[in-house]
């Protein structure tokens, strides 16, 4: 019989911190594996094991290469396996800058199946920080955070990633009422479909059947995300811009500085008039933006090749698909406070190709991020 396995994810040390408490408290029986990360640049872990009264265990690992992905590998999978046969659940306490989607993929595993299986993920936010950061365009190294060396991410774009692959978000008690409800609107713009567990809602049941790492995944990969839909709030504006004419590179490429910097957060999928054939994502978060190319278009597979594509990516291409252009689509969405839809989508209906503009030869100030060697 399979042990279930949650994992709690957050920025916010002590908001998580309280959250694996609760469900140590509520499931008798239950243990949490943290990895203090904070010698991780000298290849060094500490690993904690606790239940609901006490430290059951503390010891220092050295691991071949100090980073995240050998830390799950070497020792809290083997962890999680040894501690099975005594207790359930297991809750895994991630380290602040984990994101959790490597961690539910190794512990999802399917040879791990009939051993281990993952029933949430949940992320910790603290009600008052939580909309301050997500706003904040400061590496994680610089807000004093043990990073691996080489790790150039930023406070925000940790934050939202861990926001938007949950399947549940849990804020703890302690905020005032008016920080409580301006979180729960910030996290109904950022997650509109994930339960938000406020600190008098019941947490979810953690002993049910497993997730499905795959399902988890295609949530948030750019092919198949399930983006927030238009909305309205005191605290901020969800915009969403859907097109399916293509877009010239280089009016798109002056139009990026306003996208970024107007909207706390933005997402979405795009194609260029003169790269018909790829699908561009758009990340962007605290004005900070991430461009990448994410292969073919199906419309630009021969059928033939439709067979080995994911039933969800297919799903999404249909529910796309226009006669003209096959799946290709101009999908954006951005979020921030105050957002004005009509002037958004001016400035992007501009940016599109007009009938009377060649979709040749234009200057591609994009080749510098998708032609590089």
């Amino acid at each position: 019989m399979s042990v279930p396995v949650v994992l709690v994810a957050g920025v916010h040390a002590a908001a998580r911190t309280a959250v694996v408490d609760r469900l140590l408290r509520e499931h008798p029986g239950a243990v949490a594996v943290h990895h203090d990360l904070r010698a991780m640049p000298g290849g060094l872990v500490t690993r904690t094991v606790r239940d609901a009264r006490a430290v059951l265990d503390r010891a220092m690992i050295r691991l071949d290469h100090g980073c995240v992905t050998c830390t799950v590998r070497e020792d809290l999978i083997p962890e999680l396996l040894r501690r099975a046969a005594h207790a359930r659940p297991l809750v895994v306490d991630l380290w602040d800058c984990v994101e959790p989607r490597t961690v539910a993929e190794a512990v999802g595993d399917p040879e791990l199946r009939d051993r281990l299986r993952l029933t949430a993920v949940l992320t910790a936010v603290d009600a008052e920080l939580m909309p301050v950061d997500i706003c904040r365009g400061d590496r994680l190294a610089e807000t004093g955070a043990p990073v691996a060396p080489g790790d150039e991410r930023h406070l925000a774009e940790v934050l939202a990633h861990q926001i938007e692959y949950a399947t549940v978000l849990a804020v703890p008690g302690g905020a005032d009422e008016d920080d409580l409800q301006v979180c729960r609107d910030v996290l109904g713009h950022l997650a509109p479909l994930t339960p938000v567990a406020m600190p008098d809602d019941p947490l979810p049941a953690l002993t049910g059947p497993a997730l499905c790492v795959r399902e988890l995944a295609d949530r948030v990969d750019p092919a198949t995300a399930r983006l927030p839909c238009p909305a309205h709030s005191p605290t901020a504006d969800t915009v969403v811009w859907r097109r399916s004419a293509p877009l010239h590179p280089a009016r798109f490429f002056d139009a990026m500085d306003v996208l970024a910097t107007e909207s706390v957060r933005s997402r979405g999928r795009f194609w260029l008039t003169n790269r018909p054939d790829r699908m561009l994502t758009w990340d962007a978060v605290a004005g900070v933006v991430t461009l990448e190319d994410a292969g073919e278009w199906l419309a630009a597979l021969p059928a033939a090749a439709w067979d080995a594509v994911p039933p969800a990516r297919r799903v999404a291409a249909a529910l796309d698909w226009t006669a003209e252009h096959g799946d290709r689509v101009q999908h954006l969405v951005l979020t921030g406070p105050g957002l004005d839809a009509d002037r958004i989508h001016a400035l992007l209906d501009a940016c599109l190709l007009r009938p009377d503009e060649p979709a040749a030869d234009l200057d591609d100030p994009f080749a510098a991020f998708f032609d590089a060697a």
